[in-house]
This record gives structure tokens, sequence and C-alpha cells, in this order.
């Protein structure tokens, strides 16, 4: 008995294997994704109906860019840190040390590399501390993070003795000026893209990065599978560590001084940034570019808020609101997710 073309076709659909698991998580990342980019544009539509005249100026676009390309880089680590089935409360004090650090008079007498290589080297040393802690002490990230937030603004303000030190280098203070720019582009900004970039391609590209995915996912099961838990963990504390310490040299060009009051309540604005942005708080799912689109959203919004003079303590309601939609909307997800 010949089949009709339908029941041939049905027969065929029939045999068709269900969508695999990763690529219905694609769908929902790309999902996420076009979610963040219509609540940008609407943001958007807003700051040019409030302030018209100032908003969509490429020198206030630029600002935002700016502003945002720290945090952003401090976010790129820390997206890595949860997806791995961590927390890092410590990075705006990492970066507050690095800065103070790197810009003491002994430090500045090595001029440019000085200040660039000990900045980094601070930012890796603490991220080191904490991967040792909770890799190999057993602690949980949060005590170990939380511990390290304390040390390092600590230590910071006993450096600096609460005094602002100015950076005398002029081959780092003339890179925060017009002159420095590239096609009109700050060089903030580029570097910023280059992190982001790098951190797309180590999460989504290589062995690294599924297996940053694997650990943050389950655990006992990545162990069985041969993945050295510990060692990985300890990778993703030091990647972090190394983004805070680029961000404090940024932050040092962007300034021209080192603060051990730096990075306040960067920790709130990067796991907001990354949660936002489709990052699991338990781990195991995230995409740099979510992440990068949720700093992005903060820093438009803050620019928004500074342009219609709303005071700061509305920004900070705004953000935990923010944070509070985006949880939600997470486990609504994943309970759905579960469910089907």
């Amino acid at each position: 008995m010949l089949s009709s073309p339908e029941t041939v076709t049905a027969e065929k659909a029939g045999d068709r294997p269900p969508p695999s698991p990763l690529r219905a998580l694609v769908a929902r990342a790309d999902l996420r994704v076009l979610s963040l980019v219509v609540v940008l544009a609407a943001l958007i539509v807003v700051g040019a109906v409030t302030e018209p005249e100032q908003f969509l100026e490429w020198a206030n676009i630029r600002l935002i860019l700016t502003q945002g390309s720290i945090i952003g880089v401090v976010t790129v680590g820390m997206t890595l840190v949860i997806i791995g089935g961590g927390i890092d409360l410590s990075v705006g004090a990492i970066v507050a040390l690095a800065s103070v650090w790197a810009t003491t008079v002994a430090t500045q007498d090595y001029g440019f590399t000085g200040i660039l290589f000990t900045a980094v080297i601070v930012g890796v040393g603490c991220g080191l501390v904490n991967g040792v802690l909770i890799s190999y002490g057993g602690m949980v990230p949060f005590i170990a993070t939380l511990a390290m937030l304390a040390s390092a603004r600590g230590l910071a303000l006993m450096i600096s003795d609460g005094k602002t030190q100015i950076v005398s280098v002029n081959a780092v203070t003339d890179l925060g000026l017009p002159k420095s720019y590239v096609l009109g582009i700050p060089p903030l900004i580029i570097i910023f893209a280059v992190i982001a970039a790098l951190g797309w391609l180590l999460l989504n590209r290589t062995t690294f990065g599924r297996r940053t995915v694997a650990v943050g996912g389950n655990a006992e099961a990545a162990r069985l599978a041969g993945i050295n838990i510990n060692r990985q963990r300890l990778a993703l504390y030091l990647i972090s560590g190394l983004c805070c310490g680029i961000a404090a040299f940024m932050l040092i060009v962007l300034s021209g001084s080192g603060q051990n009051t730096n990075g306040n309540l960067y920790e709130l604005d990067a796991i907001a940034a990354a949660i936002i942005g489709g990052t699991l708080l338990s781990g195991g799912r995230g995409t740099i570019v979510g992440s990068v689109l949720g700093v992005l959203v903060f820093m438009t919004i803050n620019n928004i808020f500074a342009l219609n003079n709303l005071e700061t303590d509305v920004q900070q309601i705004a953000k935990g609101a923010i944070i509070v939609v985006a949880v939600l909307v997470q486990h609504r997800t994943s309970r759905n997710a579960a469910d089907a």
C-alpha cells in the first residue's frame, strides 16, 4: 500500500528526534538577549524623549560607554565565576586595593609599566587567595569573598591613609584624554570590547568554557566525568581577579588617582548585570553577551536619572527592583523548564 506524501511527512516527523537540550538552551538564551535589546531600545527612547538635547549627543553616549567599560570588565569575570557555581563579593574591594597599590609614590617611580603591572598582579593575587580558600580550603564562596572584601578594603585604607593618591605619570593619564581616542572612541571602551570578546570566546569556544558550565551545573557529575573541579574553580577566581586588576587600571586612567573608596558597590552592579543578562545564580547557565547588555542597561538607567536630576538613592532602589524582577523571572523559567 502506497503512503500519501502527508503520511510520509508525518512518519519522518515522528522519527525525527526531539530538539537537544543544548539547542533549547541556545534558543532561550537568544530570547533573553533579544528581550534585553528591546529593553535597551526602550530606555534609549525614554532618554531621547526626556532629554532630547543631551541624551543622543555622541559625547553623552561616549560617557555611558566609558563609565560602563570599567564595571563591564568586572562583570565579565563575575559572569564566569557565577556560571561556574561561585560568587565573588570582593570585586569592588579588589579594585580599590589594586588602584591604591598601583598609585603609590614607589609604584609610580616605575612609570606606566609599574602601574599597570601592579594593578594586574594585585588583582590576580587577591583572586588567587579567594580561589585557594574556596577550592582547597573548603570555604563557602560567600564567606571567603566576604572576608576578602573586608581585608582588601582595610588594606587599601591602610596604604592610602584615607587620602587620594594623584597619578603623575603622563603616559597613564593621557589615555583618558581625547588625543588618545581611536576614531573618536576612548581606549577604555576598546579595552572593554576586547575583554568581552575574549570572555565570549573562552566561554563558548573552548574546553575551559564547557568545563565551567559543567561544574556550575552539576559539580558531582563534572567530577565523575574527570574534570578537576578544584583547579577549575581556582582558575575562575584568578580570571575574576585579573579582570578586577584591569578594571582598577582603567579606573586610574579615568580618574587620574587611586582611592580606597574606589569600586564601591561594584559587586552589586556586576552581579545585577550578570543576573539580568540571564546568568543563573545557582550556576551552569549564562552568557557574556547578556551580561554586557545588562551593563549597558544599568549605565543607561543611571545616565537617564542623572540627566533628569534624580537622586542616587532612587537609582539604587531601581537597581534593586530590577534584580528582584530578574530573579523571579529566572525562577519561573527554571520551573517551567523542569515541568516540561
